[in-house]
């Protein structure tokens, strides 16, 4: 699958300027859809598109999605084959479902065709392998890099006497006596909400305490003692230390308890921090540290990585997959990548643009994602087919827990049970 001499010329030109004036427009006819995950990327990809619509002549619609919206919708695009979507937001631990379904272009030959364009060894060799690739195979390109980050309240820490904790112990220890309840002051949040936010969010504190969902040979190990452990401790830090309500929130709610000054620590995605020092939207502004999420004493640090890759449908015509292809290209650009940083885009690719001085003076975390990239885990969670469908059982075994219909051992024995027969 290749593209015209001309269409490779013009794309060549376009990734070396991505601003420069729209003479040749190669795409002039095209409109491209994509569909894109709610996170503070989206609505940056969405500004700067009309950049690439006047280097290129190709419309570019952004339709933005919640997660389990976004997850249903391209399944169904891909495999009713409506060609609804030209280029989707895939989550990484989504790659083996992809990969395995054929629903997205192998895009192996084209990177290594425009490398040098593209510049690849700019490119955080973790990302390049964790958001997109499987078994081997290119079926995405990495777009926005996450790392598991502690975000915490220097001046919270500072009044109680507390330095920031260097383990899991220490953490669990600080959200106790951070929570006041009478001065609506909690120690800790993290998802509640049954579904994707939960699972995902225990899954990171169990492998931070130990814990794996799988076993060494790679068959679910959802009931493990380490498990139980951890999820029995997650359900006694919601209990004592959470904000009213927590058992609902997923990623946004988690999010804004912390901006709105509502608690004192919150492991989540780096994808969130630009937003702590935005007065717009941030009560806590100067007040937000961030650094390395800590382990259970003992253990090496994890730098889990997250984040997304952008995949191509399989199904739609050869000339829209050449300008799904130009349009990844161009978003992941230097330039364009940095004009998405300066946005709060959050989510990053190339060690040009973490260690960009004008950057790091914005956003003071970055040498923290630098460590956490070149150090990163990407099978912090398992990038194989049956994720989707572990992370469900999961999401309704942590919360069934969390709201008191459950106990951690029953719940994970249940998701045991079913989980094998996904193997």
């Amino acid at each position: 699958m290749t593209l015209p001499i001309r269409s490779a010329l013009a794309l060549a030109l376009l990734a070396l300027a991505p601003t420069a004036l729209a003479q040749d427009r190669p795409f002039a006819g095209v409109r491209l859809t994509v569909a894109s995950q709610n996170d503070q990327f989206a609505n940056p990809m969405a500004r700067l598109a009309e950049r690439f619509t006047a280097v290129t002549g190709a419309e570019v619609t952004v339709d933005i999605l919640s997660y389990p919206e976004l997850l249903t919708k391209v399944t169904a695009d891909f495999v009713g084959n409506t060609q609804g979507y030209d280029v989707v937001t895939m989550d990484n631990v989504w790659s083996g479902q992809f990969a395995e379904a054929g629903h997205s272009v192998v895009l192996d030959e084209w990177i290594a065709r425009d490398a040098a364009e593209i510049g690849l060894d700019d490119i955080y060799p973790v990302l390049m392998t964790s958001l997109g690739n499987y078994q081997g195979r290119q079926i995405a390109f990495p777009f926005a890099g996450y790392a598991n980050v502690l975000a915490y309240r220097k001046d919270l820490y500072a009044a109680a006497g507390l330095e920031p904790p260097r383990t899991m112990g220490e953490l669990i220890e600080a959200a106790r006596k951070l929570t006041d309840r009478g001065a609506n002051q909690y120690g800790w949040v993290a998802n509640g909400q049954k579904g994707p936010a939960v699972a995902q969010d225990w899954m990171q504190y169990n492998a931070q305490l130990g814990g794996s969902i799988l076993d060494a040979q790679g068959r679910p190990a959802l009931n493990s003692a380490a498990n139980v452990k951890s999820l029995t401790l997650y359900k006694e830090l919601f209990d004592t230390t959470a904000p009213p309500g927590a058992v609902e929130f997923d990623w946004g709610g988690r999010e804004e308890s912390f901006r709105q000054g509502l608690v004192a620590n919150m492991q989540t995605w780096s994808v969130g921090a630009a937003g702590y020092d935005d007065p717009a939207q941030s009560r806590i502004v100067g007040k937000a540290g961030i650094m390395v999420a800590p382990v259970a004493e003992g253990m090496a640090p994890t730098y889990g990585i997250g984040g997304w890759g952008l995949a191509i449908n399989a199904d739609i015509e050869p000339r829209q997959q050449q300008a799904a292809w130009a349009f990844i290209k161009w978003l992941t650009s230097p330039e364009i990548q940095k004009e998405m940083a300066k946005l709060g885009a959050g989510g990053y690719l190339r060690r040009s643009t973490v260690n960009d001085p004008e950057l790091q003076q914005q956003f003071p975390f970055l040498p923290v994602l630098h460590e956490s990239f070149e150090n990163g885990n990407g099978e912090f969670r398992p990038r194989i087919p049956q994720y989707p469908e572990l992370q469900d059982l999961l999401g309704t075994a942590v919360n069934a827990v969390l709201v008191g219909n459950a106990e951690p051992q029953a719940a994970l024995d249940e998701a045991q049970a079913k989980a094998e027969g996904l193997f």
